[in-house]
């Protein structure tokens, strides 16, 4: 295993030898397509495992998904927070989105290497979705004023996990301002409360309970 994959475990330490395989494969996968496209930054390249993979399975320490739930995942880009996380929960359905086809390529290459059967990825804009799920996950891809009317019509009314279904967003640096914009209820979870890689000190996830449940 590579030393990526060691701290993965660290922090998840109940993971199947198919899921350490998975995500020891991950490095080596992107490494391999960076040097094709420009997926992840050279300069994140090199600390792979904590800025991508450890910061996206975040989520999970705000939210461990039930088997059956359907995640979507708005502006994956090479699929993050998506890849890691589905590794995480192979009962869990997860849809990975993005705008921009040669990111969707990438991701797609990386679910069939990684034979990860709980992926469907798809370049497409979030307002031409019509499907509902219990989640939509994204990497702060853009002021969540703007993100909030993508995916509110998204969001299914029955709830299948411990708590209300709704928004799950990675996002750094304050948040209050933004989140206030928007005037909805929210929860910050301070990511440097469950790692302690200096990364971490100022990334939150924020959980956007689904007020609407007309």
């Amino acid at each position: 295993m590579n030393s990526g994959t060691h701290l993965i475990q660290s922090y998840f330490p109940d993971l199947t030898e198919t899921q350490l395989a998975q995500f020891d494969k991950l490095q080596e996968l992107y490494e391999d397509w960076n040097s094709k496209i420009n997926v992840i930054s050279r300069k994140d390249m090199e600390q792979f495992y904590v800025h991508h993979v450890l910061h996206s399975l975040g989520i999970i320490k705000v939210m461990p998904f039930e088997p059956g739930s359907k995640i979507l995942d708005i502006g994956t880009g090479g699929g993050f927070p998506g890849i890691p996380l589905a590794i995480m929960f192979p009962e869990t359905h997860f849809h990975l989105v993005d705008s921009i086809g040669k990111k969707i390529t990438v991701v797609k290459d990386v679910v069939k290497q990684l034979k990860l059967t709980n992926v469907e990825a798809q370049q497409a804009r979030a307002e031409q979705l019509v499907r509902k799920y219990d989640f939509v996950i994204s990497r702060a891809v853009t002021r969540m004023v703007n993100f909030y009317p993508w995916v509110k019509n998204k969001i299914r009314k029955e709830d299948i996990n411990e708590y209300p279904n709704g928004i799950l967003y990675l996002k750094g640096g304050e948040v209050d301002e933004e989140m206030e914009e928007l005037g909805k209820s929210y929860v910050v979870y301070h990511l440097e409360d469950y790692f302690k890689e200096d990364f971490f000190e100022t990334k939150k996830v924020i959980y956007m309970p689904w007020e609407d449940k007309r």
